[in-house]
């Protein structure tokens, strides 16, 4: 894997490596913390879980809309959008692919999403809440959403939870079919709200899987994969993000990598 000059490996186990120094040169880690910083987040396998309530939701939003009961499992969720994943299943079972049918399956999804995310499994992912928490009070720091998730179902998860207002910006699946589509908007968003530029290397996307890593590298931004999804440290390690760490646990690993320092201000 490529390492960004400063990196250090820690070894915790045989087949779990992860770095936790930050990227920046030592000269350049004062002046880091100096520079607007854009936080961009994904949903679903990096700041919670939500006991397959999503999956739950589309099965019963097919079921009820269109008679569907077969199994989605040939079809890889993981880091897609609803609006790609939608498509790939009116495929699947030769669903007319319009605007009609694809409103009243997600109408389906949305109504069934909140009963589905009361589940005993459905949670945040550790560390995840006292790190919002702390970006809050940085006034150089911004944090929205870049997520495959639409806007409703991601409004209806996070609030579930009591992480909504926490993003006052994002961009989701009503953007764009594919992964990529959304960062462009992310970005925009984010400069609009903050009323200024965040320089690409004070953007850091963070996600669980290859595709948070490849939508990043679409606006030039730092990405920091962590392996709290469906994807190992290996597996996204071969990706080559500029940062992974295990999981969210650990704040001091997490500021190191965004500032190069553990201080949260």
């Amino acid at each position: 894997m490529h390492r960004q000059p400063g990196w250090k490996t820690a070894e915790l186990l045989p087949i779990r490596r992860f770095l936790v120094a930050s990227p920046w040169p030592a000269a350049e880690r004062l002046d880091s913390l100096k520079k607007p910083t854009l936080l961009l987040w994904d949903i679903d396998g990096t700041l919670i879980a939500s006991g397959n309530a999503g999956m739950h939701a589309l099965r019963t939003g097919l079921r009820t809309g269109f008679g569907i009961e077969g199994s989605l499992d040939d079809i890889d969720f993981a880091g897609r959008t609803d609006r790609w994943i939608v498509r790939r299943i009116f495929e699947k079972f030769n669903v007319p692919d319009t605007g009609e049918n694809f409103n009243r399956c997600i109408d389906g999804y949305l109504a069934a999403l909140p009963s589905a995310l009361a589940n005993p499994h459905a949670r945040v992912l550790p560390g995840v809440r006292e790190l919002l928490t702390a970006a809050t009070r940085r006034g150089n720091l911004a944090q929205g959403l870049l997520t495959g998730n639409l806007r409703r179902g991601a409004q209806a998860k996070l609030s579930h939870h009591g992480l909504w207002d926490f993003f006052p910006f994002g961009a989701f699946a009503d953007d764009g079919e594919f992964r990529n589509e959304l960062s462009p908007h992310a970005l925009r968003r984010a400069c609009d709200h903050a009323k200024l530029a965040f320089a690409p290397d004070r953007v850091w996307v963070i996600g669980d899987t290859p595709h948070d890593i490849e939508c990043g590298r679409v606006i030039g931004a730092r990405t920091l994969a962590v392996a709290t999804g469906g994807y190992t440290l290996e597996q996204l390690a071969a990706h080559n993000p500029d940062a992974l760490l295990p999981d969210l646990a650990d704040h001091a690993a997490f500021w190191m990598v965004i500032n190069g320092s553990p201080e949260v201000s």
